[in-house]
């Protein structure tokens, strides 16, 4: 996640998953960005209107707890997208797999009327609604984690009621940026927001019934920095200047995405992540990225 969009969170997201399940391991994606560029770039939008007209987004799911107050499994809502699953296991001869829970371009209503939920006329109700609320996504993937290796989730540029469930059901977070003054801003304002989130979040279990759960504690793996121009091998100056930056304050990732417009760019009309791709060998250096940045993901999340 980031505060900025256009950093490359999804390119990120699906990259990292594509890499992880050609090693063999089962992947969970969930799209939780109503810009919906993570699901599209797996399925077409025929696919995806068929979907929704089966209430079988996330959006769906969410709209289950607004209308019935209740959730429906969440299973109910995964898909295992054709053309990459084919590749993965026909191409490379993989048992690794992808699936995917599908987001909609009408999440950001159902975000407001999850914050409508939040209140209550007794402190007692409002930490019981706040609790069930932000761990919506938390009790439901508490259930598939023996499904799968990893799940990874893509979240919208802001901490509305969505991302926020998605941190609370999150073990570790990591922040895709430019190397630029934009992208770079928010990392401390963002990360400032997940600490009160945790604090808050924890402070409210330990008041009362817990109903089960448990205190969170979502760790930061790192910054990843994407979109970077190179020259000689390496990324040009006044990008290094911003990456020295951020190092000083954060953890980030020695691997990095470079700009590469000619692969990225019709990878999500193909369903298939740049990383699982056949190129020439000119363009080896921006898959053996990819290759490294997950090999770090797994060292710094133990996976």
């Amino acid at each position: 996640m980031n505060y900025k969009g256009g950093v490359g969170k999804t390119t990120v997201t699906s990259n990292i998953a594509a890499e992880l399940a050609h090693q063999g391991k089962r992947v969970l994606l969930i799209d939780l960005d109503p810009q919906a560029n993570l699901t599209l770039s797996f399925v077409s939008f025929e696919e995806w209107r068929n979907l929704d007209h089966q209430k079988r987004t996330i959006k769906d799911w969410y709209d289950e707890f607004l209308d019935h107050n209740t959730n429906a499994p969440l299973r109910n809502s995964i898909i295992s997208p054709y053309q990459v699953n084919n590749k993965l296991h026909t191409f490379f001869n993989q048992d690794g797999k992808i699936d995917l829970i599908c987001s909609h371009l009408e999440l950001i209503h159902v975000d407001m009327e999850l914050s409508s939920r939040l209140g209550g006329p007794t402190d007692r109700a409002i930490r019981g609604n706040y609790l069930r609320v932000l761990s919506l996504l938390k009790r439901n993937l508490d259930s598939l984690r023996e499904e799968y290796d990893v799940i990874l989730i893509d979240c919208p540029p802001n901490f509305n009621i969505v991302t926020q469930n998605a941190m609370v059901a999150s073990d570790y977070y990591i922040v895709p940026a430019k190397a630029d003054y934009l992208s770079t801003l928010g990392i401390h304002t963002l990360i400032r927001h997940i600490h009160i989130l945790k604090d808050k979040y924890n402070h409210h279990l330990r008041q009362g019934d817990a109903n089960q759960l448990t205190e969170i504690s979502p760790e930061m793996l790192g910054v990843v920095f994407t979109m970077i121009s190179t020259n000689g091998k390496k990324p040009i100056t006044i990008q290094q200047e911003y990456m020295r930056q951020v190092r000083n304050d954060f953890h980030i990732f020695t691997s990095y995405l470079r700009e590469n417009k000619t692969l990225y760019a019709d990878a999500p009309e193909s369903g298939i992540p740049v990383v699982l791709k056949k190129v020439t060998r000119q363009q080896e250096d921006v898959i053996k990225e990819i290759q490294n940045l997950a090999i770090e993901v797994q060292q710094l999340a133990n996976l």
